[in-house]
């Protein structure tokens, strides 16, 4: 059981830390929607912020919501991104992972 919950775990874990990148580029960028930064600046406030829905202080489910969380405001935010869509929603189906069809 522990390795598969460590299997499943590792993946979202990699996917995280690139949307975080990503997502701190997107900030700085003039092109990104005003609504897309304050989300992202209140998923930021949310972590640091010492009100939480449980609070930090109660060992272990304190810490339950901000890894839960956290994680899924910033995929919703690297999913609204302009550009961020995967290939397959911008230009068609892909059929060979090279070739589009039209």
């Amino acid at each position: 059981m522990i390795k598969s919950f460590a299997s499943l775990l590792l993946p979202r874990f990699l996917r995280f830390r690139k949307e975080v990148v990503l997502l701190w580029k997107a900030f700085w960028t003039p092109a990104t929607p005003l609504y897309l930064k304050v989300a992202t600046f209140a998923a930021v406030a949310y972590l640091v912020w010492p009100v939480d829905i449980l609070p930090d202080f109660i060992p272990f489910l304190g810490w339950i919501d901000d890894i839960v969380i956290v994680p899924l405001i910033v995929g919703w935010i690297v999913s609204q991104l302009p550009g961020a869509k995967a290939p397959a929603e911008r230009d068609g189906p892909v059929i060979d992972g090279t070739a589009r069809r039209v």
